[in-house]
């Protein structure tokens, strides 16, 4: 990265109708909704949230992240509505390799309207110019085809699947791992 800024990393991102912003201790009932939902945490390599502290630790994690400059995590917000539906996050940054992965989460209620990709596309268009990232990665379970479209649809490639990698609430899965290079969102978004 070439900004040691704070901000980099606790960016509010707009777009057309979403703002991606730092979560706050307000935000904790809405995240805390989106964890405890079974549908959303299926293909997650961490268990379900079973009570809200969860939510205000995340929270309080992430500030304090923020502060040492080890991930980026926003909040997916509606702009129309106020109303937090998710978020997403740049983890396991890499400042020598100028590499992170990425993760994403959305409310089964915003389904279906193109948020996450909308979302996404600010976050890394965020990594590849702000934070001058050279390579964003994805670990996701093969099975949530869903993740695999949304990937897929903004240009990163499969790269290779990693056998029996992660035990979650006793179920053993793969792991299908994803890559983009900054050269190539570039060019997609020159494309465009």
């Amino acid at each position: 990265m070439t900004s040691s800024d704070a901000t980099d990393l606790a960016p509010t991102l707009r777009t057309e109708r979403l703002s991606l912003r730092p979560l706050g201790p307000a935000d904790a009932a809405s995240l805390f909704a989106i964890f405890a939902d079974a549908r959303i945490v299926r293909y997650l390599s961490r268990p379900i949230w079973t009570d809200i502290e969860s939510a205000h630790e995340r929270i309080a994690q992430d500030a304090e992240a923020r502060e040492s400059g080890r991930y980026l995590r926003v909040g997916v917000e509606l702009a129309a509505t106020a109303t937090l539906v998710g978020e997403c996050s740049l983890f396991n940054l890499n400042p020598t390799s100028r590499r992170a992965e990425i993760g994403y989460a959305l409310a089964v209620e915003s389904w279906g309207f193109g948020y996450i990709n909308e979302a996404l596309c600010a976050v890394l268009d965020h990594a590849f110019s702000r934070l001058d990232l050279n390579r964003i990665e994805a670990d996701i379970d093969p099975r949530n085809e869903a993740s695999a479209r949304v990937l897929q649809r903004l240009g990163f490639q499969e790269e290779g699947r990693l056998r029996e990698r992660w035990i979650v609430r006793g179920e053993v899965s793969d792991t299908s791992l994803y890559g983009l290079l900054a050269r190539d969102w570039q060019s997609r978004q020159r494309g465009r």
